[in-house]
């Protein structure tokens, strides 16, 4: 009744051109019919298209209609399928306790905040969860965002400025490559876990800019090879020339080290790392959301100054919640990094047995040699 009413109005006056506003899906020559412009995109979309899909990496969505599991349900299939492919490590997003924790903020924080953080968009568990965060790590503060991707995007440009220098692997992450384009720091990309030329470019903007801000950016665990990076002698080398580190750790929070605490622990260097940029959509429950944690005064400024935290709507409650009970399991029972070992060696041993060759990667190397120390 409200739409045929606007309809009506929308038809008198100089109202009458509003009519090429969208009322329904099912007309698309209302939708439409204003874009000159729009066949000629099309033609060029679809071209392009096509060139992606002659060149095989066009990428199909599976529609999964089930739980996130290790066997799911697929669209078009009555059988389940044996799940290999997504990120949840610790099999969390459907841990009952975590299921129930988002349901439980759900009712009493309802869905959304509709607002972003400094306006109205704060509530008791962003922060509740924020502490927990620090807590785990052993940092300062946290700061949360919709994702990692936009904890990535958000903080170069807030930390460095342009007389800076930031010092990139050049198989770091997408997101990472992305944030340092918005900055206008000066840029090096170092060759994959080479550290001489990492220590040639850091000396040679050192001996130029001896008393300005340098970064050095690297994951964790690289998402595509699996291999860790050299952190040991990253951060020997940040100390040298006066570098500051930022690490990201979305494939490693939650059961990288003996109890979950990432590369750092891993490789024996808690504390040693400026920054930690991680995620809640893998390990920590799957939903949805990233974080920073290190320093109070940075994480103060990213408040002040990281555009995807000002101008994003907050987290949703039921994600907060159920992150909330997600480091709340991990920070009461360290065996769950125990659980992603016991089954790569399970898995691993059994397709060696049934005749397959499985490539040996260097993260899977060091947690066989740490877990047998």
């Amino acid at each position: 009744m409200m739409i045929a009413s606007l309809k009506t109005a929308l038809t008198k006056g100089c109202a009458k051109s509003l009519l090429t506003v969208s009322f329904s899906r099912c007309h698309p020559a209302l939708r439409y019919s204003a874009g000159a412009a729009l066949p000629k995109l099309r033609s060029e979309l679809s071209k392009q298209l096509e060139e992606i899909e002659a060149a095989g990496t066009f990428k199909h969505e599976r529609v999964i209609t089930s739980k996130q599991s290790n066997l799911i349900y697929v669209k078009g299939r009555d059988d389940p399928v044996l799940n290999f492919c997504a990120n949840n490590y610790l099999g969390l997003s459907s841990h009952p306790e975590v299921v129930q924790a988002g349901i439980d903020s759900l009712k009493s924080h309802a869905s959304g905040m509709s607002s972003v953080r400094f306006i109205c968009g704060t509530n008791d568990q962003h922060i509740e969860l924020e502490q927990l965060i620090a807590q785990f790590h052993d940092r300062d503060d946290s700061i949360l965002y919709a994702s990692c991707f936009d904890a990535n995007a958000g903080i170069f440009e807030a930390l460095l400025h342009q007389d800076d220098a930031i010092f990139s692997d050049e198989l770091n992450h997408a997101s990472i490559i992305d944030g340092i384009r918005l900055c206008k720091a000066h840029k090096y990309r170092y060759k994959h876990s080479d550290m001489s030329d990492l220590e040639e470019k850091l000396k040679d903007n050192h001996s130029k800019h001896p008393d300005n801000r340098r970064l050095i950016v690297t994951d964790g665990v690289f998402s595509m090879d699996g291999n860790v990076c050299k952190l040991r002698e990253i951060c020997d080398l940040a100390d040298e020339y006066n570098a500051l580190t930022l690490i990201d750790e979305c494939h490693a929070t939650g059961f990288f080290g003996k109890t979950g605490r990432g590369t750092e622990e891993f490789l024996d260097q808690c504390g040693r790392v400026t920054v930690i940029n991680s995620t809640l959509g893998k390990a920590l429950g799957g939903a949805a959301g990233g974080y920073t944690t290190g320093p109070q005064e940075l994480v103060t400024l990213l408040r002040q100054k990281s555009r995807p935290y000002l101008f994003s709507n907050a987290l949703p409650p039921p994600v907060v919640g159920a992150a909330i009970k997600v480091f709340q399991l991990l920070m009461n029972e360290s065996s769950y990094a125990n659980i992603v070992y016991e089954n790569t060696t399970k898995f691993r041993t059994e397709m060696t047995k049934a005749g397959f060759t499985v490539a040996v990667s260097i993260a899977l190397y060091f947690i066989n040699r740490l877990w047998k120390s």
